[in-house]
């Protein structure tokens, strides 16, 4: 259960990986660059009034794919460091609707000292009809020291991952 240690500082208890891991995502080399992607079904909640999806509802479908790309290289948890968003620019390209079924791609673009930048590209899965972008967007995450809640650098050996993985 999360809370704090004798220092004050918060925690979070490291998960057991006891149990199977189910990946939500899938590995995928149809939208080059992009070499994995997670599938979204949109929810009822996740419209407004006119029907379409809520523009800050995008955040979540690339959250969810970009968690499910850390947990295809192995990494849910980074000991004591984790990633905090430091900046995000979405490009809204056409309304998905309820039910809608989206396939979110997410790559790897940078790696720098403390941070990484991604790239996402939502697209609407139609039968029949293939399929057509909904929104794209970059962001970058910096690496801290839970503890600290500062800055640190990537971790090497997650550094490698996403680089074995993006150039094989």
């Amino acid at each position: 259960m999360p809370g704090t240690d004798p220092s004050g500082a918060w925690h979070r208890p490291e998960p057991s990986y006891d149990r199977a891991v189910i990946e939500l995502g899938h590995a995928s080399d149809r939208k080059p660059p992009f070499r994995y992607a997670a599938y979204a079904r949109v929810g009822f909640s996740d419209t407004d009034a006119q029907g379409v999806v809520y523009y800050g509802r995008y955040m979540p479908y690339f959250d969810l794919a970009r968690t499910e790309y850390h947990r295809h290289l192995g990494r849910v948890t980074l000991g004591g460091v984790d990633f905090a968003m430091r900046a995000l620019a979405v490009e809204y390209l056409a309304p998905a609707r309820f039910d809608d079924l989206l396939e979110v791609f997410v790559r790897v673009s940078r790696i720098g000292t403390t941070s990484i930048s991604y790239d996402h590209a939502a697209y609407r899965i139609d039968e029949g009809d293939g399929e057509m972008l909904m929104a794209t967007a970059s962001t970058t995450l910096v690496c801290i020291a839970l503890p600290e809640r500062r800055a640190v650098q990537v971790p090497e050996t997650f550094r490698q991952k996403i680089s074995e993985f993006e150039s094989s």
